[in-house]
C-alpha cells in the first residue's frame, strides 16, 4: 500500500466517525492528523490542548497558532502531571500515569462540545518503542487513525509537506518528562532546568536535540551531522558555561547522537 492510498484510508476512516475531539500537542503527527480531520468533518473537530509544566510555552503557543491559522476550534486545559499521585517519582509507567489523567480530561471536555470520538496522534513507529501511555489510549476507548492507517513518521512528514503545513520539517518532541532516567524523581525546577538547556541549543540553530537529565550531568543527543557544530570553540563555550548557569555542574555529549527513548534502551521488558 503506498502513502496515498494510506492517506485515502485515514480519510475514510475519519469521515465515518462524523465528528471527533483531537488531542492535539502541536507536534508533527498531531497536526496533520488534525488538519486531515477538519478537511473531511469540517466544523465537526475540535483541539484539545494540554497545559502543564512538561512541555514548554513554545510548544503551547505553536500549537494555538496552528488551530487558528485553519480556523480550527480549540480548548486548552490544565493538566498538571506532578499532581497525579506517583508520576513525579518516574516509575517505567509514568507515561500511562499522565495519559490516563490526561485522557479524562479530554473525555470531559469532548463530552461538552458533543463529539463522538477521540483522536490521539501516535503512528504506527510508535509500536516499535516502549510505549506505555498507549494502554491509557486503549483502556480510555480512544482511537488512533494514523496507526490504523498504517502512516510512519517519514511518510506524515511527506505529506504534511505536500499539505503546507508548517510542521512537516518541526523537529520531533516528547514532553520534558522524558529527559529523566526511570526513577529519578522529577520536579518542577529540574524540568525548568531541561527546558532551559533545551531552548539554548534550539537558539543556537540545532535543530533535533535532546538534553536528558543525569543530576549534576547534562547529556545532550543532537543529530551526528551537527556534531561538527556542537564542536565549535565558540559553541562548545557557550554551551558549557550556560549550562553550569542553569545549574549542571558538568555537560557531556552523546556520541551515538540523537534518538527517540534512548532511557527506554536499559529497560528490560
Amino acid at each position: 500500500m503506498n502513502v496515498y492510498e494510506k492517506l485515502e484510508n485515514l480519510k475514510n476512516n475519519i469521515k465515518s466517525l462524523q465528528s471527533v475531539a483531537v488531542a492535539f500537542s502541536g507536534g508533527v503527527d498531531s497536526s496533520f492528523l488534525l488538519k486531515v480531520a477538519a478537511d473531511v468533518l469540517g466544523k465537526d473537530v475540535v483541539a484539545i490542548t494540554a497545559h502543564s509544566s512538561t512541555y514548554p510555552e513554545r510548544e503551547l503557543r505553536e500549537a494555538i497558532e496552528f488551530a487558528k491559522n485553519y480556523s480550527i476550534k480549540q480548548r486548552v486545559i490544565v493538566s498538571e502531571e506532578l499532581e497525579v499521585e506517583g508520576f513525579s517519582d518516574n516509575p517505567v509507567n509514568r507515561c500511562y500515569l499522565c495519559k490516563n489523567e490526561l485522557y479524562e480530561k479530554i473525555q470531559a471536555i469532548s463530552d461538552e462540545e458533543g463529539m463522538k470520538y477521540i483522536l490521539e496522534g501516535s503512528n504506527y513507529d510508535d509500536l516499535s518503542d516502549f510505549r506505555p501511555g498507549l494502554q491509557a489510549v486503549s483502556e480510555h476507548g480512544v482511537l488512533s487513525p494514523l496507526r490504523e492507517a498504517l502512516l510512519t513518521k517519514d511518510e506524515i512528514r511527506l505529506l504534511s509537506k505536500e499539505m503546507g503545513l508548517k510542521t512537516w520539517n518541526k523537529q520531533s518532541f516528547a514532553c520534558l518528562s522524558s529527559r529523566f532516567p526511570y526513577g529519578e524523581k522529577i520536579t518542577n525546577e529540574r524540568l525548568r532546568m531541561i527546558d532551559k538547556a533545551e531552548q539554548l541549543l534550539l537558539d543556537l540553530g540545532f535543530i533535533q536535540v535532546r538534553v536528558r537529565f543525569h543530576k549534576d550531568i547534562a547529556r545532550i543527543e543532537v543529530s551526528k551531522d551537527q556534531f561538527a557544530k556542537i564542536m565549535e570553540d565558540d559553541i562548545r563555550e557557550k554551551i558549557y558555561k550556560e549550562f553550569k548557569n542553569i545549574g549542571f555542574m558538568y555537560t557531556a555529549l552523546d556520541l551515538k547522537g540523537y534518538r527517540t527513548g534512548s532511557l527506554n534502551e536499559g529497560l528490560k521488558i
